[in-house]
C-alpha cells in the first residue's frame, strides 16, 4: 500500500530509525498478517495443528501462536465457536506470553477489552487462582466477557471500573498485573490506517498523560515481590522507554526486569525482537542502561505490527502498606451447603429438584462451598475471591445457570467450561457436518443417534459448543442467541 504519514510522525520516525526508516516504509507494501492463538485450556498447540482445517505457520516467538493464510475466514469455523483459538495480531500476543503467570496466582488485566490478553493469562492459570479482567468501558467489557466465556474460563471476574477505584479495594493484592495501556497506536497504522486521524487529533502527549494516571494505580495493587508488565502498540519514546523511566523515577519500589527470558527455548525464537533504546525518552538525555531490559517489536524486523514491552518487579518492601481485601461477599447472595448429599441454600431454601438433578450430573470438579445463588442465578466463585461489593461487576466467576419457575437452565458459559466427558448426554458432530452451522444459527435439529430426553451438550468433535434440549426426538436449540452465527 502507498502510505502517507502525518508530517510530524514521519519526521520523528526518520529521527528514530535513521537508515532503517526506508525499510520501515517498505514493510507497508506487505499486507497485515493474521494470527491465531490456540486456547491451551482446551487443547495443546500440537494437537490443534493436527486437527486444524487451515494450513498454519508457527509464530516463532509464541508457543501457541500461528500465522494463517490471507483470504481465510477462521471466525466462521465451528472451532472458533468452540473457543479453540483466538484471532489476534501476532505482536499483540507477546505481552501475555511474557508475563510469567503461574497456576494459583492472583492476576489483574487492567485494560483488558476485548480479551485477547486476558484469555491467554487465564490459560496460563490452568483454572487455579483468580483472573480479574477489567475495562473502564462498559460496552467494551461486555465483549471481554463474551471472549472469557467462549474460552471456557472458570476462575475469572469481569469488572468495569476506573483504575483508581480498583486500587482502593485491591491494594497489594495481585501477584501479576498486565497493563496493556491505551496508546497512540502507531503500531496499528498498517492494519488500520484510519488510526492516523486519531494520532493527528491527540498525538502522543494525551496518551502519555493517561498512562501516568493508570500506572500508579496498578503499582498500588501489586504485591511486594509481584511483577507488572507494561505494554503499548506504539513506537513513541514518550509512551515507551520514557514511561519506563517515569516509573523508575517516581516509584523507587519498582525495578526493571529482563522482559525476555535469558535464552531461547527449543521451540521459541526471539530473533528480530530488539532491546529498548537507553537514550530514548529520558528527559536529561543521559542514557539509562536498564532500559535495555525493555523490548521493541518492529514491523520491519518481525512478521507483526509492533509492540513495546517493559517488565517490572516490586521490591519486597511495600511502601503503600496496603491491606488485603476482605473475603468474598456479594450483595444479595446465598451460599450452598450440603446435608446428606443434597444441595440447598444456606438460608434454608432448597434448590429446585431439576437444579439438584442437573448439578449431580456434572463431573467437572465443583467446590460446593464456592457456589452462590443470586437473583435466581448460580455462580461458581474463584477460590479466594475478595469482597466485590460496590464495584461494577459483569461476572462474579463461572455462571452455572438460572432457576426459572422451578426449572434449571444451564448457561452457555458452563457448556464452554465443560469437557466432553464431564456431562453424560453428549451429541457430537464432525466439523464438516452441515448440522453444525444449523445449530450455530439457533435452528432445531433432529439427532442422528438415540439420546435421552433432557439437556444435551452439543459438541464439534470433542469440544462443546452449547446446549440443546431433547424432547420427542427433536433437539430444541439452546445456543445463546447473542452468539449466533451470522
Amino acid at each position: 500500500m502507498q502510505v502517507q504519514f502525518p508530517a510530524e510522525y514521519e519526521k520523528r520516525m526518520r529521527a528514530q530509525l535513521g537508515q532503517e526508516y526506508e525499510d520501515y516504509v517498505c514493510c507497508f507494501k506487505d499486507p497485515s498478517l493474521g494470527g491465531m492463538r490456540v486456547n491451551t485450556l482446551k487443547l495443546s498447540a500440537d494437537l490443534f495443528a493436527q486437527i486444524s482445517p487451515y494450513p498454519l505457520t508457527r509464530i516463532p516467538w509464541i508457543k501457541n501462536g500461528y500465522f494463517y493464510p490471507e483470504g481465510l475466514s477462521p471466525a466462521k469455523h465451528p472451532f472458533y465457536y468452540a473457543g479453540l483459538y483466538y484471532l489476534q495480531e501476532p505482536s499483540a500476543m507477546t505481552p501475555a506470553s511474557l508475563l510469567p503467570v503461574s497456576p494459583g496466582d492472583f492476576v489483574l488485566d487492567l485494560c483488558a477489552a476485548p480479551g485477547g490478553k486476558s484469555t491467554e493469562l487465564a490459560a496460563k492459570l490452568c483454572g487455579s487462582g483468580i483472573l480479574v479482567a477489567n475495562d473502564i468501558s462498559n460496552s467494551r467489557a461486555k465483549a471481554l466477557l463474551k471472549n472469557i466465556e467462549l474460552f471456557g474460563v472458570k476462575n475469572a471476574v469481569v469488572l468495569s471500573e476506573a483504575p483508581g477505584k480498583l486500587s482502593e479495594r485491591f491494594g497489594g493484592f495481585f501477584d501479576k498485573i498486565l497493563v496493556d495501556a491505551p496508546c497512540s497506536g502507531e503500531g496499528m497504522f498498517r492494519k488500520s490506517p484510519a488510526i492516523m486521524k486519531n494520532w493527528e487529533q491527540y498525538g502522543t502527549g494525551y496518551y502519555s498523560s493517561l498512562q501516568k494516571q493508570i500506572l500508579p494505580e496498578a503499582i498500588k495493587m501489586l504485591k511486594p515481590g509481584g511483577k507488572l508488565l507494561y505494554s503499548t502498540c506504539t513506537f513513541s519514546p514518550e509512551e515507551d522507554e520514557g514511561m519506563a523511566a517515569y516509573i523508575l523515577d517516581h516509584f523507587p519500589e519498582m525495578e526493571l526486569l529482563d522482559a525476555l527470558p535469558k535464552e531461547n527455548t527449543a521451540d521459541i525464537s526471539y530473533n528480530g525482537i530488539l532491546p529498548g533504546k537507553t537514550e530514548w525518552g529520558v528527559q536529561d538525555g543521559a542514557p539509562r542502561d536498564e532500559l535495555k531490559r525493555t523490548v521493541r517489536l518492529w514491523p520491519h524486523k518481525i512478521r507483526g505490527e509492533g509492540h513495546f514491552i517493559a517488565l517490572f518487579g516490586k521490591k519486597a518492601e511495600d511502601t503503600y502498606g496496603a491491606e488485603s481485601p476482605g473475603s468474598a461477599k456479594i450483595p444479595g447472595e446465598t451460599r450452598f451447603c450440603r446435608e446428606a448429599g443434597v444441595l440447598k441454600l444456606s438460608d434454608g431454601r432448597m434448590l429446585s429438584s431439576e437444579s439438584r438433578e442437573f448439578l449431580k450430573k456434572i463431573s467437572m470438579p465443583l467446590d460446593r462451598g464456592r457456589i452462590i445463588g443470586r437473583e435466581g442465578r448460580l455462580y461458581l466463585l474463584p477460590e479466594g475471591l475478595p469482597d466485590l461489593s460496590g464495584l461494577r461487576v459483569l461476572r462474579h466467576g463461572l455462571l452455572l445457570g438460572e432457576e426459572k419457575k422451578g426449572r434449571f437452565e444451564p448457561s452457555q458459559a458452563l457448556a464452554m467450561a465443560l469437557k466432553r466427558g464431564e456431562y453424560p448426554e453428549t451429541y457430537s458432530m464432525h466439523q464438516d457436518d452441515p448440522d453444525l452451522v444449523r445449530y450455530l444459527k439457533c435452528e432445531t435439529l433432529e439427532p442422528k443417534e438415540p439420546l435421552a430426553d433432557g439437556y444435551v451438550l452439543v459438541c464439534v468433535g470433542d469440544y462443546p459448543l452449547g446446549w440443546a434440549k431433547l424432547s420427542g426426538g427433536r433437539m430444541k436449540n439452546k445456543y445463546l442467541p447473542g452468539w449466533r452465527m451470522q
